[in-house]
């Protein structure tokens, strides 16, 4: 009898932790500045809000079988990362030219004597949490401010992640609300939602590149070399590799080989978005963006938005990412999605 009730016990014991870690879960972990997403007890993402990086940001980004498909520098430096552009961390949403102010590239590694040009954005509050099974919806709001304190733009910003068989979906919707003045978002090239990726699911290149910023600040970025880098940009319009860059579609993917699995990293566009359909700003070297607002820069000209808020108008912006491990991810799929997220 007593074998029985210890099988028992063990059994109920079981049972109760599956349950505890079925689905999603958020743990608050305030005091190191995060808010951890599980799914079915493992990592699949933190929102973090460090003061160092000058904004909040989705990191890492790991597929539901954990593989991590983000760049680890400069938070958490793996072999093989690359160290330019200390800006770039996991998923995030800024610009590079609010009533002037650079929110895009600020870090650590600017100089204290330039700081005054660039903006942060300040982590508020949480709003709302909701876990349920499969799904799960994080809202938060933050305030984009000058280096003195003074407020610009008001954040409202909603985050649903959900899983679907083996691919994890991150959407993200967010309202920009201008404060007492007019928030006046230049044509630039830098912004506006991105993530960077690990170094494996850089596109392969040879060359040497040098990036220029907002304030002329220069940065060299070597090329991948053929071994170590697997991605391949793929867009809606049917481009593929660096012929994606400053182009308009519908969505991008970029699709590459980490931990000997196949990886698709998806992006989308939503037709309620201010640009659409937008430029993307998808480099060779790990960044994967999409810039609504540089119309001028990727058009060369042709066309501009130079998007202007009154005080008190918003401007609402949805994005959704898929991370996909271990399988084929088509253009139809992606079409798909798109219609389905639509």
């Amino acid at each position: 009898m007593r074998i029985f009730l210890i099988c028992g016990s063990l059994l109920l014991a079981t049972i109760v932790n599956a349950q505890k870690k079925a689905g999603f879960k958020f743990v608050e972990k305030l005091s190191e500045k995060r808010i951890e997403v599980l799914y079915n007890g493992r990592l699949l993402t933190a929102f973090r809000f460090d003061d160092s990086i000058a904004k909040q940001v989705l990191y890492p980004v790991n597929t539901v079988d954990g593989i991590t498909v983000t760049r680890g520098y400069p938070l958490e430096p793996r072999p093989g990362d690359r160290t330019d552009h200390p800006h770039h961390i996991g998923i995030w949403m800024n610009y590079e030219s609010v009533n002037g102010l650079d929110f895009w590239n600020n870090s650590t590694a600017i100089p204290p004597d330039k700081r005054d040009h660039y903006g942060r954005i300040l982590f508020t509050g949480v709003d709302k949490e909701e876990e349920k099974g499969s799904s799960a919806k994080l809202s938060v709001t933050a305030k984009w401010v000058r280096p003195g304190g003074e407020l610009v733009l008001n954040e409202k910003t909603t985050y649903t992640f959900s899983v679907v068989n083996n691919d994890f979906f991150i959407d993200r919707a967010t309202t920009l609300t201008a404060d007492k003045d007019t928030a006046f978002f230049k044509d630039v090239k830098d912004g506006f939602f991105a993530i960077r990726v690990a170094r494996e699911l850089e596109q392969p290149s040879n060359e040497t590149t040098e990036y220029i910023d907002a304030q002329g600040n220069k940065t060299s970025v070597p090329g991948t070399g053929n071994a170590s880098s697997t991605g391949l940009y793929t867009s809606s319009n049917g481009l593929k590799g660096d012929a994606v860059w400053s182009t308009q579609g519908e969505w991008v993917m970029l699709q590459g080989v980490k931990d000997a699995k196949k990886i698709t990293i998806g992006m989308l566009d939503h037709p309620g978005n201010v640009g659409y359909p937008a430029y993307w700003h998808a480099r060779g070297y790990g960044l994967f963006a999409v810039n609504p607002l540089g119309r001028a820069v990727f058009s060369k000209g042709k066309d501009n938005l130079n998007l202007v808020l009154a005080p008190g108008q918003s401007a609402n912006f949805r994005y959704t990412v898929i991370v996909s491990s271990g399988r084929d991810i088509t253009s139809q799929d992606m079409n798909n999605w798109s219609k389905l997220f639509n």
